[in-house]
């Protein structure tokens, strides 16, 4: 290239997914067929229903224009109602901003926040697409060290060590990607008034949280929980809805109104179609994705179950919701060398755990939202084999 390109962008590692699907792409001829362990989406559609709704909508003109860039009243009425079901939720349509995806949440508030060369907390592990993030915008991701005995739950005493006067947010993952570990409701309290004290935003990323049974926390149920708290959610999960990209920003009203200056310049609004699936679903679903929290529970115990029997070198260190967190046995070999070689010689495919964070060497990711409960033996005999 004869032009100049943007130092930030040239020093953050290309996307891991697509490197493993690359060495996947190399694997022996004898190898078995290919699993995907490695992405994280539902093997499942939406219910009939909403499909059904949906090919509806196509066929209405209306569907195919603009909506406001925060989204269409009536969406965000039924999202507040469910926020109340699900999270006793004190929340308005003025702290809600529709987006695409997660991702999009996630850099809407980080640019509202932060100036390059400011920093954010990360707890390791944490996940890839967030300081891949903070990278391109010249902010400095600041990780707490993983600690496996506490099984990567952020300790608030580490996490206020951490902060400097160019602090600007504690960013968490509850339940975590990639551990599956979900953070109790008494320690993101704790950390809420932490981040209170020192004047900066707690950000959760809540994209999983529809797999949690019971309230995931009750921040939301304070009068004033959007002084310090930064909401980012992807419904995406919860009705297999993935490739509409249907996230939410919840936040302060002045904070939406600032980030609707970004959202106007980067995609306008969340697709028509998209928002109007999530109406149906928000009014319309909560049995079925109680029925699929209780679906993804029972395959994550039965893979733990199985992992767990003796002849497996490979050693689980948690899980929860979509992910199994597990050790590998390759002494001295780092974690993409680890998935270089599941991926090739045994066809499945893991995201390493360097690709979360620094010193994770010894860590792999397994997503499990992509099987059947019927591949399981069958997945954990490859990693018996691949030792």
């Amino acid at each position: 290239m004869r032009f100049n390109t943007n130092d930030h962008i040239k020093s953050i590692n290309l996307p891991p997914i697509g490197e493993v699907r690359a060495w996947a792409a190399t694997r022996l001829p004898d190898a078995s067929e290919l699993i995907d362990l490695c992405q994280a989406v539902p093997d499942y559609c939406p219910p009939d229903e909403m499909l059904s709704y949906m090919q509806q909508l196509v066929r209405d003109p209306q569907t195919c224009r603009y909506t406001p860039d925060e989204g269409l009243p009536e969406v965000r009425e039924a999202i507040c109602a469910r926020y109340h079901r699900r999270y006793k939720a004190k929340i308005r349509t003025d702290q809600l901003c529709l987006t695409v995806g997660a991702s999009q949440a996630f850099w809407l508030a980080m640019l509202v926040l932060c100036r390059a060369g400011d920093e954010v907390i990360l707890q390791s592990p944490c996940y890839f697409d967030h300081p891949m993030g903070l990278a391109a915008m010249g902010v400095r991701p600041v990780y707490a060290a993983y600690n496996e005995n506490e099984h990567g739950i952020p300790n608030p005493t580490v996490i206020e060590r951490l902060i400097t006067p160019r602090t600007r947010a504690i960013l968490l993952v509850t339940p975590s990607n990639p551990t599956g570990v979900t953070i109790p409701q008494a320690r993101l309290t704790e950390l809420y008034f932490l981040a209170q004290r020192h004047r900066i935003a707690l950000v959760l990323d809540e994209s999983y949280a529809d797999f949690v049974d019971g309230l995931p926390h009750d921040l939301f149920t304070l009068p004033d929980w959007y002084n310090n708290l930064i909401h980012i959610m992807s419904f995406g999960k919860s009705y297999a809805l993935t490739g509409y990209r249907a996230g939410l920003l919840a936040a302060a009203p002045e904070f939406i109104r600032q980030a609707l200056k970004i959202q106007d310049s980067m995609t306008v609004c969340q697709p028509h179609i998209t928002q109007m699936a999530l109406k149906y679903g928000m009014e319309n679903l909560d049995y079925w994705i109680e029925e699929k929290r209780l679906m993804m529970s029972l395959r994550n115990s039965l893979f733990a179950a199985e992992f767990v029997k003796p002849g497996n070198r490979f050693r689980m260190v948690s899980s929860g919701g979509f992910f199994a967190w597990v050790k590998h046995p390759f002494n001295g070999k780092s974690s993409r060398a680890a998935a270089q070689h599941l991926a090739r010689v045994v066809g499945i495919m893991t995201l390493p755990g360097e690709a979360f964070g620094p010193g994770l060497g010894e860590y792999l990711r397994l997503a499990l939202g992509n099987i059947k409960e019927r591949q399981i033996q069958d997945i954990v005999t490859r990693f018996r084999q691949a030792v």
